[in-house]
Order: structure tokens, then C-alpha cells, then sequence
């Protein structure tokens, strides 16, 4: 199940299961959980916590230490939850002070040649496309897909069950359950589609449309709409969800096409 070919240190914490492929360089400050698989010319170095069943494909680097000038050495990790794939060439860093750690969730999908860079905080089920760009301290929440050729500005957080179009400059946050496309990013709607298929019923998908139709097609300013919003939809959970994100922005939502 492990090759010979595989250099491990013995420090490292190796779970059941595990299957590692020749060229592989594991470091000892490392914990691998059950039934994970690591591919031939994977680096996985100091500070790595990689959960159960995940998957780790050929020349992908993981915990490296971060790509920020402020980093001096400090002990920090990258975490990787279950069930999670990384593909090849991805790099995945390690946090600085700032936070402690890097967080990659559940489930997730972090495509060829993605980059995750220190302190972010990733979701569970989130699918990076291939060549995705995250700089520092990003969030991206449960559900969204950020497609390929992508780059999100450091600081930036990305809201739960969005989808933003390939080739996206994200410099300002994108909101929970829309559609983020063209040049500078704009709202394009709500992500029906993907929320359907997350099974979502039609009176939510239709009370998510109404509350954005309020936010950008009413020609009301953000506190005239957040007013409006509040008397006119009953409270819910993705109604205070989508309130309380315009609200707790610090670099600005994406404004509407």
C-alpha cells in the first residue's frame, strides 16, 4: 500500500488504508487520515492535516510554507477536510500568524493547477476549476463554484451556493446563491440551476430571486433595500443570510450588470 519508492518520515502519522505512490515526499510534521490516496511526486510538507478518503494527485504540493513576505517561520497548518480532491499541480499553503491555518472543507474539488494561498478558509463541497487563484486570508463558502482561470483578491469572501464565471477578476465579494459573470464582475442573477439541483423547492428559489430583485433591480441604495427586504419578507434562514452578508462586507459586494 506504500511504495518503497516513497520517501516518509517516520514522524509522519500515516492512517489506515492508506495507499502512497513512488516519488512521493512526505514530511514528518504530517497527519494523514484513513483511506486517503497519495499520487507519485506529491509533496506534502510540514504542518499538513489531511482528512480520510481524500485524494491527492501527482506533483500536487501541500502546506508549503506561505507565499506572503510577512511569514517568519511561525507553526501553522494546512487542513484538509474528508472526502476532498486535490488535482494535479494544485498548491495548497500554509497559514501565517494572522490566522494559524489554512482550511480546505469536505468534499471538495481543487482542480489542476488551483492555488490556495495562506489563511483562507474554504467550505465543504466548494469545486475550484482548473487554474483558480486565491490570495490571502479569501473566504469561500459552502457550495460555490469558482471557475476555472479565476482570481479572487485577498480578503475577498465568496458567498454560499454561487457560481462566478470563468476568467473572473474578484476583487469585491459575491453574495450567496447568484451568478457572478463579465468584466468588472457583476451580479447575473441567482444560480437557479444549481440550487435546484441542491434541492432547493421553487417558493425558496422564487423568495431568493424576489430579495436580490429588491437589492439591484428596484432602484433602491442598500439600506432602502435591506428595509424593504425586512418588511416585506417574513425572516428566514437565507433571508438574514443574504442580509447580514451585504452587511458584514469589508471590501464592497459585486454592484449589478
Amino acid at each position: 500500500m506504500i511504495s518503497s519508492l516513497a520517501y516518509i518520515d517516520p514522524e509522519a502519522q500515516i492512517g489506515k488504508d492508506v495507499i502512497i505512490e513512488p516519488f512521493a515526499f512526505i514530511q514528518g510534521d504530517v497527519v494523514i487520515g484513513d483511506g486517503t490516496w497519495i499520487g507519485p511526486h506529491a509533496v506534502i510538507y510540514d504542518g499538513a492535516r489531511i482528512g480520510n478518503n481524500c485524494r491527492i494527485f501527482n506533483g500536487a504540493t501541500i502546506s508549503a510554507i506561505p507565499q506572503d513576505l510577512k511569514f517568519s517561520g511561525e507553526e501553522t497548518t494546512l487542513e484538509i477536510g474528508d472526502n476532498t480532491t486535490v488535482r494535479e499541480f494544485a498548491t495548497l499553503n500554509r497559514g501565517t500568524r494572522a490566522k494559524g491555518k489554512t482550511v480546505i472543507g469536505n468534499n471538495c474539488l481543487i482542480m489542476a493547477y488551483s492555488h490556495v494561498a495562506h489563511d483562507c478558509v474554504v467550505g465543504n463541497n466548494v469545486v475550484l476549476v482548473v487554474q483558480t487563484m486565491l490570495g490571502g486570508e479569501v473566504i469561500v463558502d459552502d457550495w460555490a463554484i469558482i471557475a476555472g482561470g479565476s482570481g479572487a483578491h485577498q480578503f475577498v469572501h465568496i458567498g454560499a451556493h454561487s457560481i462566478t464565471g470563468g476568467g473572473s477578476l474578484i476583487v469585491m465579494d459575491i453574495p450567496p446563491y447568484v451568478k457572478a459573470g463579465r468584466n468588472p464582475l457583476s451580479f447575473m442573477g441567482i444560480n437557479s440551476v444549481g440550487l435546484e439541483r441542491r434541492g432547493f423547492s421553487k417558493e425558496k428559489i422564487h423568495e431568493i430571486h424576489e430579495i436580490y430583485r429588491a437589492i439591484y433591480n428596484m432602484g433602491k441604495n442598500r439600506t432602502q433595500a435591506f428595509q424593504y427586504i425586512e418588511d416585506n419578507f417574513a425572516p428566514t434562514f437565507e433571508r438574514d443570510q443574504i442580509i447580514e452578508f451585504f452587511r458584514n462586507s469589508v471590501r464592497g459586494v459585486i454592484r449589478g450588470r
